[in-house]
């Protein structure tokens, strides 16, 4: 498999990733309160969306870095997406 080499790329999706965890965070704290579900719901599927942007934006490092072949990122997406 392969990494993300550029510094800057991979500085964006942990930047990505902590602001999920905030999201996280948020929405734990919102269970402890008896927060409303929909609300609840809510912060998860922004959560959810959040992790899959972050995703789809690590694929496209793979990509622009072009270290693997074309169908192994296919194969990447298929298995993950």
């Amino acid at each position: 498999m392969t990494t993300v080499h550029d510094p800057a790329r991979q500085r964006a999706l942990v930047l990505r990733l902590k602001r999920v965890e905030g999201q996280l965070r948020g929405i734990q704290k919102l269970l402890e309160t008896d927060a409303d579900c929909e609300k609840v719901a809510q912060q998860m599927a922004a959560a959810r969306k959040a992790l899959d942007k972050t995703f789809f934006a690590m694929v496209g490092c793979v990509i622009a870095q072009g270290d693997l072949p074309a169908d192994d990122v296919a194969d990447m997406l298929a298995r993950f997406s």
